[in-house]
């Protein structure tokens, strides 16, 4: 690099999302440009040192895995380049309010010509937070109080409070997470909570009392996670006129499962993608472990998404599930699949499609459900890139069935039975992106294939979520 071009090259602070050198930034004279310009770009330099200050409780020996890289980079853009990396790298930590980088030319007896030292300057979070927001699920909404224990034990170790309460469900739960040193995407968590739901299209109302243990790994291009969990169940009727057959399933239960989820998610956007993939697969054993709930089952679902043109996309989804009791009991109705509603197939009620008892929906042990959807800019564009980007036109068809099985008939029977009555919707509305967080859906719904007990909403629907079919 030589001592001149080290001359020319400013402390260069580096904050915020992007890193990069401005050309406003440099002090560089015109008769020089091209040869500081090869220096930046060709030049081999070497990163003699890290350092990170500002650290108080935050042990070394975990942010030493996050800045490694920094040490290979060969030129000044590869060490611009790797910085950010590590930058972002220790804000996904969670444990810091922000990190800044500086970049400097070696100082000092052992400085090398060409060599460089790296500075990140961070500020720790407080040792308790606190947080107020509200959340979005499938069509309801809470509020959430959260206090939270960031870097308990100085490595990225996390402990959380909070209780939400909803228009139909009430929870409070503590949790600690810990990552694994130099792989944050493999953690460890443990939770305890208790959760209270109410179910109008069961007249159910459920309380659980549990614990669950995760752990949270990555596998080439799939991230898999591994659970146990110990509930008590106790299920209630939700009103007096409640069905017999939700009468029958009340009372207390002990579900004690191990599960495994496996996603591949190469979407852009969870809410409203515009391409990219989706397969997410989830088996749940319980019984097994104890407990006196005993039952096999597997669930999937699909999504695919094609930007076409004129800023079109084209999106298609594809969901199934099936639920294996073993032993003599039958499944119960907390454990069953349930279709329906703003969020899947819509045109019908929440919920309000398949076996049901005196009005009260029981759920099924087998069900799928497919869509079509068709996302469009507004028509004449209304406030082009700005407020209108978040609204989107939509063209949608829906199909599902929801039923239980004869599991002593084979797989021929179990597909023509799944084929039966297939409940279909289609339509068109408008569809609002709120942020990361969830979207909003108006759509009128013209319900088609409506058997004997389904309920129905025919014409306009509201819905609101993270997860639409």
């Amino acid at each position: 690099m030589g001592t001149v071009h080290a001359r020319s090259l400013d402390p260069l602070p580096m904050q915020g999302p992007e890193l990069g050198v401005q050309a406003d930034d440099m002090d560089l004279g015109e008769p020089e440009q091209e040869e500081k310009q090869e220096v930046l770009e060709n030049k081999d330099v070497v990163v003699q040192h890290v350092h990170i200050d500002g650290l108080g409780r935050t042990k070394e020996d975990i942010l030493t895995y996050e800045v490694a890289d920094v040490f290979r980079a060969k030129n000044l853009i590869d060490v611009m380049k790797k910085s950010h990396e590590a930058r972002q790298k220790l804000l996904r930590l969670g444990i810091f309010r922000h990190v800044e980088v500086v970049i400097d030319t070696t100082e000092g007896a052992d400085a090398l010509p060409n060599g460089l030292d790296v500075t990140f300057e961070v500020k720790e979070l407080r040792r308790m937070t606190g947080s107020y927001n509200t959340m979005v699920g499938n069509n309801e909404g809470s509020m959430v109080l959260g206090l939270k224990l960031p870097n308990v034990f100085g490595r990225a170790e996390k402990l959380t409070f909070q209780f939400s309460y909803g228009t139909k469900e009430t929870s409070y739960g503590l949790s600690f997470f810990k990552p694994q040193p130099g792989h944050f995407e493999r953690n460890f968590s443990i939770n305890l909570y208790k959760v209270t739901g109410q179910f109008p299209w069961s007249s159910l109302r459920e309380t659980d009392r549990g614990v669950s243990t995760e752990f949270s790994f990555p596998i080439w291009r799939t991230n898999h996670t591994l659970k146990w969990e110990g509930v008590w169940r106790e299920l209630g009727c939700l009103a007096r006129t409640a069905s017999f057959s939700v009468r029958e399933e009340s009372g207390h239960s002990l579900k004690s499962s191990l599960s495994h989820t496996m996603v591949i998610d190469t979407r852009n956007s969870t809410i409203l993608p515009r391409k990219g993939a989706l397969l997410k697969i989830n088996q749940e054993l319980a019984g097994y472990t104890g407990g006196d709930v005993s039952f096999l089952k597997e669930d999937f679902e699909i999504q695919l998404n094609k930007t076409l043109f004129w800023d079109s996309v084209l999106s298609t989804s594809l969901w199934g599930g099936m639920l294996l009791p073993l032993g003599d009991k039958p499944s119960s109705i907390a454990d069953r699949f349930y279709l329906g509603g703003p969020t899947s197939v819509r045109g019908y009620s929440m919920y309000s499609i398949g076996p049901q008892s005196e009005g009260d929906y029981l759920g099924g042990e087998a069900f799928w459900a497919g869509g079509l959807h068709l996302y469009t800019p507004l028509p004449f564009r209304p406030g082009r890139g700005g407020f209108g980007e978040l609204f989107r036109t939509h063209f949608f068809l829906n199909a599902g069935n929801l039923c239980n099985l004869n599991y002593g008939e084979g797989p021929r029977a179990h597909l023509s039975k799944l084929a039966e009555c297939i409940r279909w919707s289609y339509g068109a509305g408008i569809v609002l992106r709120l942020g990361n967080i969830a979207r909003l859906e108006l759509n009128y719904c013209i319900p088609m294939g409506v058997q004997s007990g389904d309920r129905i909403c025919d014409g306009v629907q509201f819905g609101a979520g993270i997860r639409f079919l």
